[in-house]
Order: C-alpha cells, then sequence, then structure tokens
C-alpha cells in the first residue's frame, strides 16, 4: 500500500465513509499491527476509540486475597527509579497515570476525565501541544486532594538531572502548564507525533507533590515515600520487603464505581520462571505469575495440570545481546565501563561481526521458546510497520572463522584466537534463568569453535536487575564483555524503546547508572536520525527512520538479536485480567476480577 492510498483511507474514515474498524482491519490485511494503524488514525485528527474493560462485578470489595507471583520482586516502589519491569509492576499497584495503553494499543483514561483529540483542541493541529483534563474528585491514599499542581509537580521532579530518574528521557524537553486545578497543558518546543507519553502507562505514573517536594533532586533516594507508596491507586500500602513482597489493602475511596473487586494484594516475589509457572498453572497456589520464560514444552506440559493458562499477548519486547562499547575491566575516576574509555577487543567491528553469525537463533527459537519467542535479526520488531525488512541473521562458524582470519586474529596453541597480545576471551554475564543459561550454552560451544573463549557468568535475578546504584553486578552498570536480558517495550509508539540508543541516555556513574543506553555506544548518524523521528508528524516518513534506526544498531552489531519475546504470564483459569503487551502486567489490576 501506498502513500497515497494511506492517506485516501485515513480521509475516508474522517468523512464517515470507512469504519475504525473497517480501516484497522485494512491495515492488518496489509501487514500493520492493530495498535499503529490506531495511532496512524490519532496522527490525523480521528479521534481515538474509547476503550472499555470487561468489568462484572456490582460492587466494591468481597473477592479475598489475589496472590500473585513475580520471580524477580520489586526491590523499590518509586516508578521514576525503577529499573526494571519488577520495580514498575509494583509501583502500579499503588501509583497511576493519566492513561493507559489497552492491549489494541488504544488509551484508556485512569486519572484523565477523558482522551485528548484533535476533534475538541486539546490536541494542538501544529503537534506542539497537548491538554488533559484530570478526573475530580480523586483522593491520595492519605485523603489529600490530586490536582494539576501534581501532574506539574511530577513533571518538575523527573525533568530535574540531580533526581536521577529513569524518566528523564520523557520530561526533561517538556514544558509542563497549570490550567486550572484540573487541566495541565503539555507544551513541546517542537511539533511532536507521540505526545503520549509523559503522564502515560508506564512512564507516567503520579507521585504526590505534598510528600515529595521536599525530596527532588539530590535528596531524591532520600524520601521515605519511595519504599511506602501514597497514590491514588485501587489499593493502599500495607507492608514491603524489597526482593521478597509488596502487600497492599482496598482503597475503599477509589475513585472508579464498584472497584477494586479483591479485598487485599499480594505481589511475592523469588524462585523462578518454572516454580512460578507451576504455582498458577498446575497447583493453582498463586492467581497470577508474571514472565514466564520457560521452555515451551514445560509450558504445554504445565498446562495440563488444568488449573491455569499461559496468556500470550504480542509486544515490542526483545531478548537480546548487548556489546559493551566501553571497557569493563579499567577503571577511570572510580568507574568501570567508562565513557572515557572504548573497549580493547569488542571495538573491533570484525569480532562483532563474528560474534553476530556464531548465535544459533533457529536452535534458541526451536529447543528452548517455541510460540513465545521467535527468532529475529531485528532489535525494533512490533508493530509491524516499524519492523526491518533488511536485515537478516545466519548462523556460520566458517564464516566466523573466516572473518576473524581476515581480521588478524590468529589461533593459537591453546585453540583460542589472540593479536597484538590481546586475546578473544569474553565474560558473558546474564540473570539466573534456564532458558537464559540454555543460550549462553549454545552461544559458548559455538564459540569455542571459532577460537573464541566464553566465561559464562550467571547472576541471580534479583540482583541483576536491581536498582542499587552500589552493586556492581547490576545490567546497567554492565561490568562484563557481554550481557543478555529482555528489554521491554512499554508503548505501541518506538521512540522510547530505541531512545536506548542516543548518546545522552549513556548509562554512567554521573546519573546514578539510570541512563537506558547500557552499551554505551555512541553515534552522531543514530543520534541525528532519532531526533528527525521526534518531531515527524508523517507516520509513513517517520516509520521508516525508526527502521533506519534498527539498522544502524543491527549493522554495527551494537546488540545481537535473539528472539523477539511475545508476553507470556501465567493466569488462573477463574481470573478475568487484561493482559497488554503495551503497559505494565498490573496496568488495569483495578479491573480484575474471578468469576465462579
Amino acid at each position: 500500500m501506498d502513500e497515497r492510498e494511506l492517506r485516501r483511507l485515513i480521509g475516508d474514515v474522517k468523512k464517515g465513509r470507512l469504519s475504525r474498524r473497517g480501516f484497522v482491519q485494512r491495515m492488518m490485511a496489509v501487514g500493520l499491527a492493530a495498535p499503529m494503524a490506531t495511532q496512524l488514525l490519532v496522527y490525523s485528527g480521528v479521534a481515538m476509540a474509547q476503550s472499555q474493560p470487561v468489568y462484572k462485578p456490582t460492587k466494591r470489595g468481597g473477592g479475598g486475597v489475589l496472590k500473585m507471583l513475580w520471580w524477580q520482586g520489586p526491590t523499590l516502589l518509586n516508578p521514576h527509579f525503577a529499573v526494571g519491569t519488577k520495580d514498575q509492576d509494583g509501583s502500579r499497584v499503588f501509583y497511576e497515570p493519566l492513561a493507559g495503553w489497552d492491549s489494541a494499543g488504544n488509551l484508556r483514561p485512569v486519572l484523565a476525565a477523558s482522551i485528548p483529540g484533535r476533534e475538541d483542541g486539546t490536541l494542538a493541529a501544529d503537534g506542539k501541544s497537548v491538554t488533559w483534563k484530570l478526573k475530580q474528585g480523586v483522593t491520595w491514599h492519605d485523603g489529600k486532594p490530586f490536582t494539576a499542581d501534581d501532574v506539574v509537580f511530577n513533571w518538575q521532579y523527573a525533568a530535574d538531572p540531580a533526581t536521577a530518574a529513569t524518566t528523564v528521557g520523557t520530561y526533561k524537553d517538556i514544558k509542563v502548564e497549570k490550567v486550572d486545578d484540573h487541566t495541565v497543558k503539555i507544551l513541546f518546543d517542537k511539533p511532536t507525533p507521540y505526545w503520549a507519553d509523559a503522564f502515560v502507562g508506564t512512564r507516567g505514573m503520579i507521585l504526590p507533590k505534598h510528600l515529595f517536594a521536599d525530596y527532588i533532586g539530590a535528596k531524591s533516594r532520600d524520601a521515605p515515600a519511595n519504599l511506602k507508596p501514597v497514590g491514588t491507586g485501587p489499593y493502599k500500602f500495607k507492608d514491603f520487603k524489597p526482593g521478597d513482597m509488596v502487600a497492599g489493602e482496598i482503597n475503599t475511596n477509589y475513585h472508579m464505581e464498584n472497584r477494586p473487586y479483591f479485598d487485599s494484594v499480594e505481589m511475592k516475589g523469588g524462585g523462578d520462571a518454572v516454580s512460578a509457572a507451576r504455582a498458577v498453572l498446575q497447583t493453582g497456589e498463586f492467581d497470577f505469575a508474571w514472565n514466564l520464560q520457560v521452555e515451551d514444552e514445560v509450558l504445554v506440559r504445565l498446562e495440563k495440570g488444568g488449573k491455569g493458562r499461559a496468556s500470550i499477548v504480542d509486544t515490542g519486547n526483545i531478548e537480546h545481546i548487548q556489546v559493551n562499547f566501553t571497557d569493563p575491566w579499567t577503571e577511570v575516576d572510580g568507574e568501570r565501563s567508562s565513557l572515557k574509555t572504548k573497549h580493547p577487543i569488542l571495538a573491533d567491528k570484525a569480532v562483532r561481526e563474528a560474534l553476530s553469525v556464531l548465535l544459533d537463533r533457529a536452535s534458541v527459537e526451536k529447543f528452548i521458546y517455541g510460540r513465545t519467542g521467535p527468532a529475529t535479526a531485528n532489535f525494533l520488531n512490533n508493530p509491524e510497520p516499524v519492523r526491518s525488512k533488511n536485515t537478516s541473521y545466519e548462523f556460520n562458524i566458517d564464516k566466523a572463522n573466516a572473518i576473524l582470519d581476515k581480521a588478524g586474529w590468529a589461533k593459537g596453541a591453546d585453540g583460542v584466537r589472540a593479536k597484538d597480545g590481546k586475546k578473544l576471551k569474553f565474560v558473558f554475564q546474564s540473570s539466573i534463568n534456564q532458558p537464559r543459561q540454555k543460550t549462553q550454552a549454545i552461544f559458548k560451544q559455538a564459540c569455542q569453535k571459532a577460537g573464541i573463549d566464553i566465561e559464562v557468568k550467571a547472576v541471580v535475578a534479583s540482583v541483576f536487575f536491581s536498582s542499587d546504584v552500589a552493586n556492581p553486578d547490576t545490567y546497567p552498570h554492565f561490568y562484563t564483555d557481554l550481557q543478555m536480558y529482555t528489554t521491554t517495550m512499554t508503548q505501541p509508539d518506538p521512540e522510547i524503546f530505541m531512545s536506548q540508543f542516543c548518546s545522552w541516555e549513556a548509562a554512567a556513574k554521573d546519573n546514578k547508572w539510570q541512563g537506558r543506553n547500557i552499551t554505551r555506544w555512541q553515534s552522531k548518524e543514530y543520534d541525528d536520525v532519532f531526533k528527525a523521528a521526534q518531531g515527524e508528524l508523517d507516520p509513513v516518513k517517520r516509520a521508516a527512520l525508526f527502521i533506519k534506526m534498527n539498522d544502524l544498531v543491527v549493522a554495527d552489531q551494537v546488540v545481537i538479536p535473539v528472539v523477539y519475546r511475545r508476553g507470556a504470564q501465567g493466569v488462573a483459569n477463574n481470573l478475568t485480567c487484561e493482559m497488554s503487551g503495551w503497559d505494565n502486567n498490573t496496568w488495569d489490576l483495578q479491573n480484575w476480577f474471578k468469576q465462579g
């Protein structure tokens, strides 16, 4: 479908000649995922569909305890410091954004009274501002009113570099004005196609000004509420043991009628993915289990237990191997992997090219992930229109040997290649998880056949994904040569997802390792393309820019994509909960309920 035809169809929707559903179906027929089709309409001035949850209870409470299991337990409950899904999910039990993303990529109001749109002028035609109208009568868990002042404060809080928020990239280049007590206006310095970022979804959870105002900037880590949240959500804080348990009790003053259904929630941490899957699918001990990163054949066998099901949804998540572009073994000014260094071996592109063809992705898909992880050559895989068709992957040990021979890396008596006194020896780390250790083993075996010595390192998940800035084994520190994990895409728009390769996002001691660029790769070309996409209102041209970003990253072997991870959660058969591949797992917790 060419650009002219696309614009004709959008025009038909505007004039009422084609239904929204008809448009989305036409787009899906040519490979355009539903979330992106929806975004195309919004960008073009068509109001977003009103997203409605499935909810049957007719009264608040009475549902008993909701027992949830995260095999990586949250370590903090401030969403602006979250360095992983576990912390974001835990924070969302108590805190809320203005709106969330449903499974179809539509925005659903939470603290907002409505979703901004072009038709009522709340979404500016020039793409330089958006006005949010806030829901009235909402109170914080301590009884204080929620107002526009809280929204403005969250912008100031996250945008302050001294706060060292992981969300700084969302808030640093915008301006937020209070229009009245229940209206705020976000101003952009240039046309901004992805306006639904600030105060939305994973990066949009709002903190109370009255409890955090004294802890903005350098004192941000000292706030008592970092560990004892006071939010607006369906559950009030009861208890928190970092890495072990998050407990909440019903918010009887919650701002949505007849919600929530459960009297209390328990979010248990620890264990591993297999035991978590078993606890829901086979034994029924828990109602929900997060991230079933389990071999698919094991998952199928556990589902036969009859207590629960695997809920599998499309996402933009990617399991990938990261290449360290800095030196993890040399300390400069109190930090390793410093931007003032470069990796002594991986700076050689030939080595990175060899590593890329030594990963047997097809076997990883076939024998480990199955339906939950198709092999891929791309870092950016969803939605469909931003998936590059310019890339491919191959597994070829002979080719790897030829690349290294040509680059002057000669095999020694021990079978390990060396050049200029440096040996091809790498430490390859990941979290402790059976599919990951099996992937590491597959990769190590192939590397050995090419004269590369791989030392496998497996870090306890609660440590690897910890937000502890003092712990050198966390993935943002990246104090090894290679590492592997899944990075999540929590919006149907790829802008935030692809910001993790921007130069200014480099994780470093100065930002408490909160930057999203973990590889520390620096590319002016990439930065320029990213900035161009930020201001490109034409959806077709914008998609092309994201494809170019993906191709730059893949071609330079900044990362080696492994499998595109579909979201797989364990859900009890009697639990109704909407999973979205574009938001937190707990994004719609207020609408969860049991039947029968």
